[in-house]
């Protein structure tokens, strides 16, 4: 009897143990340790080896301050790219966070997961800086960067869905199925995981064009981001009013089939 009741209890903490109640704060306080450690070696790399020396600045550009800059625009650009991209997953990050209200150990996991994936921004930044322009180590350094990028937003994108699967315990009413910001999280969590595949893709089909997709991508997500609340309410705004005539128009028929008389109606 007692063999049976070990067991029944450890298959039964077993099967609960992942939707077992994790610290919503603590969690909270882990991920923007995190996001700022990335952030702060994101900067320290840009300031060690893309500095130009005041020697050199004199001899090979004649004094010309700009002129040394110019020389390290790309990896100028790789850095403000790579750190918009940190700035926005931890927006993403936080706007999830504010309507979960219950964190479980399964959400726990998924965001290491996804923190582990954003350590790995400032390798990216190194990465897509390091090689020559043009060459099949740049195309590649950019695909690994897109693939990073795709891991850290897609494990946030499964934190709100396996809270949506007990939404009523984890989730604010505004950010459940049918909530007044559903929609938009579902865009806003999708976004970054749909532009990097998709980015992906398209360096592997135009190779040559690698370095201007990915640049681009990293540019256009930050109006991505502003422009998906403006479509996402005009969306909205639209199937209500149409809901709204459907059903005004259901209302008049039957306020006009009420009026009719029997053998109208019959006929």
């Amino acid at each position: 009897h007692r063999d049976e009741e070990e067991a029944s209890y450890s298959l039964e903490t077993f099967s609960f143990y992942l939707s077992e109640p994790l610290s919503k704060e603590r969690v909270e306080a882990f991920s923007d340790g995190v996001y700022a450690i990335v952030a702060t070696l994101l900067i320290l790399d840009i300031c060690e080896d893309n500095v130009p020396d005041p020697r050199e600045v004199g001899e090979k550009f004649h004094g010309s301050l700009l002129e040394a800059l110019s020389e390290y625009g790309p990896n100028y650009l790789a850095y403000f790219g790579s750190f918009v991209t940190i700035g926005l997953l931890w927006f993403v990050h936080h706007s999830l966070f504010l309507y979960v209200t219950k964190a479980t150990r399964l959400m726990g996991l998924l965001n290491i997961l996804s923190l582990a994936f954003i350590g790995g921004l400032p390798l990216a930044y190194q990465l897509t800086s390091e090689f020559a322009e043009k060459s099949h180590n740049e195309i590649e350094a950019i695909q690994v960067s897109c693939v990073i990028t795709f891991f850290a937003s897609i494990f946030q994108f499964a934190i709100w869905t396996t809270a949506l699967l007990h939404e009523r315990e984890t989730l604010h009413p505004f950010a459940r199925y049918g909530g007044k910001e559903h929609a938009f999280m579902f865009a806003k969590l999708a976004l970054y995981p749909c532009v990097s595949l998709g980015a992906f893709f398209l360096t592997c089909l135009l190779s040559e064009f690698s370095t201007e997709i990915f640049h681009l991508m990293q540019i256009v997500i930050p109006f991505a981001f502003l422009a998906l609340r403006i479509f996402v309410r005009i969306s909205l705004t639209v199937i209500k009013s149409v809901m709204s005539l459907s059903r005004r128009k259901v209302v008049l028929l039957e306020e006009e089939e009420a009026c009719l008389s029997p053998t109208e109606t019959h006929s």
